[in-house]
């Protein structure tokens, strides 16, 4: 057996389309295409170990892929292209042109990644067995190697439209340098990166600090499926609709009682028009003061961000509440144009009041008087701040039961009205009052109970 494959057998070039690229290096980079690039990497040198490397690399790789929702290598390998932060991306994403030397390189790298996406394992073990194997033992063991998808055969996918244009049009493709604009077209309408990905983020706490965490099953409420409220939602699209032009907006306070669908409504809107830019990051209150690096990392992005704080309360003297205090009056580290704060809250006033906050104005002191004014008024106004405030009150008993109704022919519950009125009523005394979410947990049970 030769010592090397020589450069004009197949083997060899695996590795070198790897090695080739330059704008889309960071997949090279990726957990699977790097187990994927050791694999072939044994074709580089011939030893007497390297059929050991193989079977090893080889498995590597194939547990790697099988772990991904996109088991088909041709599929993962799209999904990378489509979801990277390279530079050509960047600038797509901003809609700027892109020069030739840079567009040269964006070609050659997606030619090197369609051969890397056709490479079979057929393909892989029959090299093996040419170059590596040095008796029939080995080839047995080859021969028994698993095999992965060459292309997914699934033909429906949980992708939104314009995510799986693009995809289709990339596996149906013989030449992806020809689907340049293809991209260029996609990174400007969805971004980059983990903002093309997902539509919705979480603020988490991680071993190096906090990051931005993509939400893979977000609520996926819509507005049609919502009942009443109509007059308190139409408020908060509107305002989502001018951010959304590009005029300016006001940061929303959604104030109500339990369970009246505060957030269920802000999500619906995030649901509804994420394909037009839209995206929502989860912000913990006591995470509240990471308010800077929030917007550091959201302020150069094409999309607009509604950054969303839920059930909104601080309690007295909490430094969350100075940050976000900063942030609604423009600090030194002021909210760009492409965020906005949507807050709901059980609190009107937002901080929780004490005896202690009144009794400076009954000390005879009169410096203290003046101070505990201050200090009442300050924690007071927190909810002015926000330019808009949207009421959600508990529904009446007509409200209750339309609620009711509209969730069950939702489900395709069919049942005598009046018993379904009936039960529900019970069921509001026992469970909570009445509320929307009331309602739902209500439909839950009605829905089990009916199916039994």
């Amino acid at each position: 057996m030769d010592n090397a494959v020589s450069q004009e057998q197949n083997p060899i070039n695996y590795g070198l389309y790897f090695e080739s690229l330059s704008v889309y290096r960071d997949l090279f980079e990726d957990s699977t295409l790097g187990r994927l690039y050791e694999l072939v990497s044994c074709f580089l040198t011939v030893d007497n170990g390297e059929i050991r490397s193989f079977i090893n690399y080889y498995n590597d790789f194939y547990f790697e892929l099988i772990s991904q929702p996109r088991t088909s290598l041709k599929d993962y390998i799209i999904e990378n292209i489509l979801f990277d932060d390279n530079a050509f991306a960047k600038l797509s994403s901003k809609g700027v042109e892109i020069e030739e030397g840079l567009k040269r390189a964006v070609l050659n790298d997606l030619d090197c990644l369609l051969s890397i996406s056709n490479l079979s394992s057929q393909a892989l073990k029959r090299d093996a067995k040419k170059y590596l194997c040095a008796s029939s033992f080995e080839e047995s063991l080859i021969d028994r190697l698993p095999e992965w998808q060459a292309v997914s055969t699934i033909k429906e996918r949980n992708e939104e439209s314009n995510t799986k244009k693009t995809v289709n049009i990339l596996k149906a493709s013989e030449k992806w340098s020809d689907n340049f604009k293809d991209l260029y077209d996609f990174y400007n309408k969805n971004g980059t990166g983990m903002f093309a990905k997902y539509k919705a983020f979480v603020w988490e706490r991680g071993i190096e600090g906090y990051y931005l965490k993509g939400i893979d099953n977000s609520d996926p409420v819509r507005l049609e499926n919502l009942i009443d409220y109509t007059a308190e939602r139409q408020v908060v699209i509107d305002n989502t609709l001018q951010f959304l032009k590009g005029y300016p907006a006001n940061n929303v306070l959604l104030y109500g009682d339990r369970g009246t669908g505060k957030s269920t409504a802000v999500k619906a809107i995030l649901n509804e028009y994420h394909t037009q830019g839209l995206r929502m990051v989860e912000v913990p209150k006591n995470n509240l003061m990471d308010f800077p690096l929030i917007i550091r990392q959201l302020k150069d992005r094409p999309q607009k961000f509604i950054v969303f704080v839920d059930d909104l309360a601080f309690e007295d003297s909490e430094e969350s509440f100075t940050s976000l205090k900063a942030v609604l009056e423009g600090g030194l580290e002021s909210r760009p144009k492409n965020v906005l704060i949507y807050a709901t809250s059980n609190r009107r006033h937002l901080i929780k009041e004490k005896f202690s906050d009144r009794a400076g104005l009954h000390s005879g002191n009169r410096d203290d008087e003046v101070n505990s004014v201050d200090t009442m008024q300050e924690k007071l106004s927190l909810a002015d701040r926000f330019g808009i405030t949207v009421v959600f009150t508990s529904p009446n008993q007509d409200s209750y039961f339309k609620i009711v109704e509209g969730l069950a022919s939702q489900r395709g519950i069919v049942m005598d009205k009046e018993e379904l009125l009936k039960e529900a009523k019970k069921w509001e005394i026992w469970y909570n009052g009445r509320s929307p979410r009331t309602a739902r947990q209500f439909v839950d049970w009605l829905e089990g109970h009916v199916g039994k």
